[in-house]
């Protein structure tokens, strides 16, 4: 067996593969010999018979039943899209990653608000993949506030509203140890909204705490009030994730069985699973898209199916994720140039607003 392949081989199999994608169908020899596009010269379909018996014997293409062409094997995928990562860095792939981006930025014209954003990011990239369209977002440390509301609800329950300057609007209802007046709730609202405007949601917690520590007087009855309100409605928030998610449908018509398809169906529309999944495998210091295989490894119910995901970050902070989850035989360069660009987009968007 070959450890590496040559370049008429590597060839070969890119045309495989490419193939395969477009059609479903198993390739043959025949098939890559009449293409005529091996930069490497034509060959005769003897010779390309003989080439991939070779990458057969490398791990790199299947037989199915008793077809006469071969399949890709998921090694030749993950080969594919190495070389594709090789090509740009940026994640811009191919010769249709312009069409990719007019036709991204044609549908998110006009839309206002960061989390009107990811909703309909999640559609465009469901549309444009024919698959699972994913976007999310985190609440971070350089979100900062920009108004904070309550309501009293009834007795020791109150609605809090906070909008970030990123536009993002969390609603939380609190259960409080007692209770508190309207008076007492605009009170605090207004003391948060006067003076923590535009600082971050942790800092705020921070300043409250230290504050409470050098007030001793009748203020400090207000303080403590703002600070249970403050760290119920930010302490469990600040770390949640807004997760939307498009195109589940597109993949019921794969050739799955029936059970593992409705568990499959089940986890993608299980919003904390997307969660789990783009935590194991989007990372803020990566530089570029990455596609997983392997989603079997972290959801078994996913096996079969491909993550293309990248991160939206600011100065190595992870403000959100967006991705696309579809079959193995899917449109490579188009999905890894729509996912880069999205997320090139969220940066933007989800960056903070200087005051």
């Amino acid at each position: 067996m070959r450890n590496e392949m040559t370049n008429r081989q590597r060839e070969i199999l890119t045309t495989i593969v490419e193939q395969y994608i477009a059609t479903g169908e198993p390739v043959s020899s025949g098939a890559i010999a009449r293409l005529e596009n091996l930069a490497s010269g034509p060959a005769s379909s003897a010779t390309i018979r003989n080439e991939m018996a070779e990458l057969a014997e490398q791990g790199l293409l299947e037989q199915p039943h008793t077809s006469a062409g071969r399949v890709p094997s998921a090694r030749a995928f993950r080969l594919y899209v190495e070389q594709l990562s090789q090509r740009n860095s940026t994640g811009l792939i191919g010769p249709s990653a312009a069409d990719v981006q007019s036709r991204i930025d044609t549908s998110l014209a006009g839309i206002a608000g960061a989390e009107a954003l990811l909703e309909r990011t999640s559609h465009v990239l469901a549309v444009l993949s024919s698959g699972v369209g994913i976007a999310m977002s985190t609440a971070s440390s350089f979100d900062t506030l920009e108004h904070v509301h309550f309501s009293r609800l009834a007795e020791r329950r109150v609605l809090a509203v906070v909008v970030t300057r990123s536009g993002m609007v969390r609603d939380r209802v609190l259960a409080l140890d007692r209770d508190l007046t309207m008076l007492e709730l605009e009170t605090a609202a207004n003391f948060l909204n006067e003076h923590f405007r535009g600082w971050s949601m942790e800092r705020i917690r921070a300043e409250i705490a230290r504050l409470i520590e050098t007030e001793r007087s009748a203020y400090q009855q207000m303080m403590e009030a703002a600070q249970q309100l403050w760290n119920q409605t930010v302490g469990a928030a600040a770390g949640s994730q807004a997760v939307f998610v498009d195109g589940v449908a597109n993949l019921l018509g794969l050739p799955e069985d029936r059970e593992r398809l409705r568990e499959m169906l089940t986890a993608l529309e299980t919003k904390e699973r997307l969660i789990e999944l783009l935590n194991a495998y989007v990372d803020a210091r990566q530089e570029s898209v990455r596609v997983v295989f392997d989603l079997e490894q972290q959801a078994p119910e996913m096996a079969g199916l491909v993550l293309i995901a990248a991160p939206a970050r600011v100065a190595g902070e992870n403000l959100g994720s967006v991705g696309v989850i579809g079959p193995k035989r899917m449109n490579y360069p188009s999905n890894m140039s729509a996912v880069a660009y999205v997320a090139q987009m969220l940066e933007r968007a989800l960056m903070p607003r200087s005051s």
